[in-house]
């Protein structure tokens, strides 16, 4: 078993204040794989201190220094990925395949994304001939992270926060700890100075709000629920620093009559990847009653042949769901759902053959209204609900009526169709026609879904102030 007791704090590995040790349970096996140690405010503090103390001399290094810094974490991240994605695998469930492939691969993705943004980027401006326009970093961030995503979420906080001069403490989420505490590890080696980087592990009660209220801190970037989220905000109003938030999502994926004929089958495997667990998954499906009855039977069929299994097992499927508490709390809206809807595929308990693990079948609602629960809350699991519409301005109405506002998705040939949709749906995304996003895209929700943009050049802006300098010129 991994024990991994320790946190990061000022360069260096160690031990906690007080020891307090929490289990790491492996949701493909239910047994315990880790154990680390959840900080308390002394921790907390030490983190904090270090940071600050850090920030005079980080934040005024050259930007050829820290770019040079962020390469040879690169570097480090690409030499030792096999490691990452094992661990990503073990603590959160996602099939080694998938680990290795789209775990890990978001994390490099996103750092060579940030570093090709950072090239061009001037933290000086030309406002006036005789005004200038410094961008400056924000000072000590606090960088709280989820387990559905691990590398994605940490590379998409921690790579902008050390290129644009921040110091940063880093609590990941205590479900799936192991991720970031060999992130630590890279940091370490690349060489960044001490107290640049720190990272104390502990759940959302204590470091996460400890954190978040923390005099010390001047800003919060949370990805998680949206109850985090607020509650987050509440605990940094009194410091009236600045909270970033990337939350929930409930994406409804539009197919028009004119869509491409697998437009149903590939929003199905979308849905279910990942075992549902992103926020950005498109779980609400809304088809033109000219094709409902056909993508209703291509979404069941799908889920009836997508595998799922434990994630060390080779090959394409899906994993458990991350822990006992999401496995109940998804059958329970499953339960729900079978006394509002249509079930057309998977429901209550494990998939067959599996008895042990937190193991989810993956699960079809038809003759969904948007009115039930199943429709407007966040299952976060692999669980789809199919709605119909008639007209265009019926599907706009049906998508934008929930408290999210993530990312929507738009199927259809018809080019000014697409565009007109587009302008009309209240999130921050709208992928069409499954075209993926670029890298140094923004990422980022409306509404409860959060505020805020992560990725590229959005993503550096977001840790940096705005000060502006009069008489610049010479006189």
């Amino acid at each position: 078993m991994i024990e991994k007791r320790e946190f990061y704090i000022n360069g260096e590995w160690v031990a906690p204040k007080q020891a307090n040790d929490y289990a790491v349970i492996d949701p493909s096996t239910e047994e315990q794989c880790a154990v680390i140690s959840l900080g308390d405010q002394a921790d907390t503090d030490a983190a904090v201190s270090a940071a600050r103390a850090a920030f005079p001399g980080w934040s005024h290094t050259s930007k050829e220094e820290r770019t040079q810094l962020i390469r040879k974490l690169l570097e480090i991240y690409q030499a030792r990925s096999e490691e990452m994605a094992q661990a990503m695998s073990k603590e959160m469930g996602a099939p080694i395949e998938m680990s290795r492939a789209q775990q890990v691969g978001a994390g490099s993705w996103h750092i060579e994304g940030f570093l090709k943004a950072f090239e061009d980027f001037s933290f000086e401006r030309d406002f006036t001939d005789s005004e200038k326009t410094l961008l400056e970093p924000i000072g000590v961030c606090a960088l709280i992270t989820p387990w559905n995503w691990p590398m994605n979420q940490i590379v998409l906080k921690a790579i902008p926060a050390m290129a644009t001069g921040c110091t940063m403490v880093l609590k990941p989420s205590e479900i799936a700890p192991l991720s970031g505490l060999l992130f630590a590890e890279f940091v370490h080696e690349a060489g960044f100075p001490k107290g640049v980087f720190n990272l104390v592990n502990g759940d959302g009660a204590g470091v996460g709000s400890q954190l978040s209220a923390h005099p010390g801190v001047d800003m919060v970037s949370f990805t998680g629920s949206t109850r985090a989220g607020i509650a987050i905000s509440k605990a940094a109003a009194d410091t009236l620093k600045r909270v970033s938030l990337e939350l929930g999502g409930k994406g409804a994926n539009i197919i028009f009559e004119d869509a491409d004929p697998k437009a149903a089958k590939q929003g199905a495997i979308r849905c279910f990847r990942n075992s549902g667990q992103s926020c950005n998954a498109p779980t609400r499906m809304l088809v033109h009653k000219s094709r409902y009855d056909e993508a209703v039977e291509t979404a069941a069929e799908v889920a009836r042949n997508t595998h799922v299994g434990p994630a060390s097992e080779e090959g394409r499927h899906i994993g458990p769901v991350v822990s006992e508490a999401q496995f109940n709390k998804i059958q329970g809206l499953i339960e729900k759902g079978m006394s509002e809807a249509r079930l057309v595929a998977g429901g209550l308990g494990r998939p067959d053959g599996l008895n042990r693990g937190y193991y989810v079948k993956p699960t079809v609602f038809a003759d969904v209204s948007n009115d039930m629960t199943i429709a407007q809350e966040e299952v976060f699991g692999p669980v789809l609900s199919i709605i119909p519409f008639e007209s265009e301005d019926e599907a706009i109405s049906i998508a934008n009526d929930t408290p999210y506002g993530l990312t929507n998705y738009i199927q259809t040939s018809d080019t000014d169709k697409r565009r007109r949709v587009a302008r009309q749906l209240r999130s921050g995304m709208v992928e069409t026609n499954g075209k993926g996003f670029a890298q140094g895209s923004p990422f980022g929700g409306y509404k409860q879904s959060g505020n805020g943009r992560e990725g590229g050049i959005f993503g550096l802006e977001e840790f940096l102030e705005v000060k502006a300098v009069s008489g610049w010129a010479a006189e």
